[in-house]
């Protein structure tokens, strides 16, 4: 029995099989010693879900739970760890005075948040662009960590480009998760830092006798930089077993599915969404020719699928926000919906096939947490 919204509508899909033969480089190996080294670091859960691998009709579930990372609600603790740590050791190379910097992004939520955390630890200041539709409860996390916040009653796009702009100055540097021409090599770190998530998958599957890895890896989508070093990882193995890799966005946003299907990079005006995170317009510049190639499958989702999919993973212990349930939501929806016997087999899913859906955050974020898990 499933939990889907709308089991009889037609699905936004896109699907391309050949995904799978190609291959990247992978991202550097020194990203995992960095995050081990930091104090508060521990792996984050890899939870076994029998029931919904009955549910879906598959040998094994597994989520990973981003709910508590770095003492931060969800995934992006890695990327800005990473990212403010090379950007402050490349002006210490330089030579430039070591006086505290701005350190500017724009944020639906947790990136921001992750970047004033990283900026309050290391000294230096953090000042936070956030768009309409962002809860409250992320607004004053964010200010609780100490950073200046701009609220702009504009969608995010505009939020990054006025974060651009305020970051023009020599004691300033952007921070942003999304890359552009001419802005790409701080958001090319932010994605090396997500590498982490995905070497700790492999480490906890294998533990678990999973030893090739996942059948299937559903990622929730925003500008798709998560999703970039998802495919980075999986599609930079030189032989062997390919996971099928699958994006999820809310029907929104669902900038990636646009892209796909196009075969070009396309903006899109966004509507709202309860998946505030996953709700960009844009996709970011170094993430799609990554996406294009390596990427398996796209589909939308509508907000209704996400909230089920958060109180279901709730009920079995998960601690999933909207956008982290969207990748069980996504899956649910192809399995489902109108045409599903083909999507199953496009992306290559039997009784035995292992999947990891991949939780991205926990319900909310608590203003009034600054201290570390």
């Amino acid at each position: 029995m499933t939990e889907n919204a709308s089991p009889s509508r037609t699905l936004p899909w896109f699907v391309r099989p050949s995904a799978r033969t190609w291959r990247c480089e992978p991202p550097p190996a020194e990203v995992r010693g960095f995050h081990a080294a930091l104090p508060d670091y521990s792996p984050t859960p890899l939870t076994e879900l029998p029931s919904l691998a009955a549910e879906l009709g598959v040998g094994r579930v597994f989520v990973k739970d981003e709910s508590c990372r770095l003492g931060l609600p969800a995934f992006k603790a890695l990327g800005a760890s990473w990212a403010v740590h090379r950007t402050l050791a490349e002006r210490a190379g330089n030579g430039t005075e070591p006086d505290p910097i701005t350190l500017v992004t724009a944020t639906d939520g947790n990136h921001g948040r992750a970047v004033a955390r990283m900026a309050r630890r290391l000294g230096q200041h953090a000042h936070v662009f956030v768009p309409q539709g962002v809860h409250p409860l992320a607004v004053a996390a964010i200010a609780a960590e100490q950073a200046k916040v701009t609220e702009v009653s504009r969608p995010y796009d505009e939020a990054v480009r006025l974060a651009a702009e305020a970051a023009d100055g020599p004691d300033a540097v952007l921070v942003q998760d999304t890359a552009w021409s001419g802005y790409e090599r701080i958001p090319g770190w932010i994605v090396e830092g997500y590498s982490t998530l995905c070497a700790e998958i492999d480490e906890q599957l294998a533990a678990e006798g999973v030893v090739e890895g996942p059948d299937l890896v559903s990622i929730p989508v925003g500008v798709g930089s998560l999703a970039q070093a998802v495919v980075t990882h999986y599609r930079s193995r030189p032989s062997g077993f390919a996971p099928t890799l699958l994006s999820v966005e809310p029907e929104a946003a669902a900038c990636v599915l646009g892209s796909l299907t196009l075969g070009e990079p396309v903006s899109i005006t966004t509507g709202d969404t309860t998946m505030a995170g996953l709700n960009c317009g844009t996709l970011s510049s170094i993430a799609w020719p990554v996406l294009r190639s390596g990427l398996d499958a796209a589909v939308a989702i509508p907000d209704v699928d996400s909230a089920r999919a958060a109180a279901h993973l709730a009920a079995l212990g998960v601690s999933s926000g909207p956008c982290g349930a969207a990748a069980l939501a996504g899956l649910r929806a192809a399995l489902t919906n109108v045409g599903a016997d083909e999507r199953r087999t496009a992306l290559g899913l039997g009784p035995s096939s292992v999947v990891v859906l991949l939780s991205t955050e926990g319900p909310a974020a608590n203003p009034h947490s600054t201290a570390d898990h």
